[in-house]
């Protein structure tokens, strides 16, 4: 995606009038619920700081958590208040270098927040998004994405106060969302699918690859089945299954095909499932068992494998190993992979198809 630099800027008066009766409100509540007074430098009470410092231009400072190592003129530039050196109040709206949230134009006419550059004080936070809301929304902007860290989740809530919505999570960060113009949002929504494989091995004695599950369900318990999962971030579907098969077994294998993939849904958390079975040719034959995740592993002759009761009553299964009995007998051809570079993004893709010979045989790996 060209992302485009929007850095932070001045804002007009008008954005900051827009957005007065907020920050007013801010601050009030802020004195109310943390029950602090501002003196006539600004300096906290009831020990909000621990300690404070005079600096040579008669601001204070301060080591501790809130509005960390901030003069009078500091904070008014950075959250967009001017306070009254008199009488702690708030006299006007400070204009001067009064700043938007650090980010990008994305290729949409949305914007991405520069999750490495957000406030660390979430008074801070709250009042320059606030601000940034109106500033965007002046500038036509239609879609917002706002990437929260972990360690700043504490902005979370302020967020969602103001109108953002989970988009999704991962580990380190939860991603939110705005959408500006009225109608429903048109950003794309989070990932719908999750994504599995399978490794179908057979070696020259006609035996297959399979495992038993130390955590399965009562239904599958004591099945001899092929070595699945799920494939990674950034992971191709045929690295995935030699992956998963080579964690499980310790057999090393040369992917040769797709066989066929199934599609379901509502699997798990509502998502739907894509599960690709892959052909796989063993480069090795010794087992070498994962105890994490299973219990027993071994090279089990094709005929007994097809007679366990789960496989015959399960029709699905079923069939896939009906497909995969074809196409050892070359009466099916699978999905091979191929890498192509689209023009539309310029990125090398895996394209799986079949290809046949002039003699109708499938031409794999």
């Amino acid at each position: 995606m060209d992302l485009k630099s929007f850095s932070s800027t001045s804002v007009s008066t008008f954005e900051v009038d827009h957005v007065g009766r907020s920050y007013s409100t801010l601050i009030s509540s802020f004195r109310h619920k943390v029950g602090v007074g501002f003196s006539p430098h600004f300096k906290c009470r009831r020990g909000l700081f621990l300690r404070t410092y005079s600096a040579p231009d008669n601001t204070y400072l301060t080591d501790k958590a809130g509005i960390s190592s901030v003069g009078e003129d500091n904070l008014a530039t950075e959250t967009g208040l001017h306070i009254n050196g008199t009488s702690g109040s708030i006299r006007s709206f400070y204009t001067r270098n009064l700043r938007v949230l650090d980010a990008f134009d994305d290729e949409y006419g949305g914007v991405v927040v520069d999750p490495d550059r957000l406030p660390s004080n979430p008074y801070t936070f709250a009042a320059l998004l606030r601000l940034s809301l109106s500033h965007w929304k002046k500038m036509g902007k239609k879609g917002i994405w706002l990437k929260l860290p972990l360690e700043q989740s504490d902005l979370v809530p302020i967020a969602v106060k103001e109108g953002f919505q989970y988009h999704h999570a991962e580990p380190g960060y939860v991603m939110l969302t705005y959408w500006i113009p009225e109608g429903p949002s048109m950003l794309p929504a989070n990932a719908s699918h999750q994504v599995g494989v399978g490794g179908f091995v057979i070696n020259d004695n006609n035996e297959v690859l399979v495992v038993q599950e130390k955590h399965c369900s009562p239904a599958t318990l004591g099945l001899w089945k092929i070595p699945t999962g799920f494939i990674l971030e950034a992971e191709e579907i045929y690295t995935g299954a030699v992956r998963e098969v080579k964690e499980e077994t310790g057999i090393e294998t040369e992917f040769i095909e797709v066989i066929a993939f199934r599609h379901a849904h509502n699997v798990a958390f509502e998502k739907s499932d894509l599960f690709f079975i892959c052909m796989l040719r063993p480069l090795s034959l010794k087992i070498n068992v994962d105890d994490l995740e299973i219990a027993a592993a071994k090279w089990m002759p094709l005929v007994e494998f097809l007679e366990q009761p789960l496989i015959q009553e399960d029709s699905m299964f079923k069939k896939i190993v009906d497909i995969f009995i074809a196409r050892l007998g070359k009466r099916y051809c699978g999905l091979s992979t191929h890498q192509v570079v689209s023009k539309f993004d310029g990125m090398v893709s895996s394209l799986y198809y079949n290809v046949i010979d002039n003699e109708d045989n499938c031409v794999g790996n």
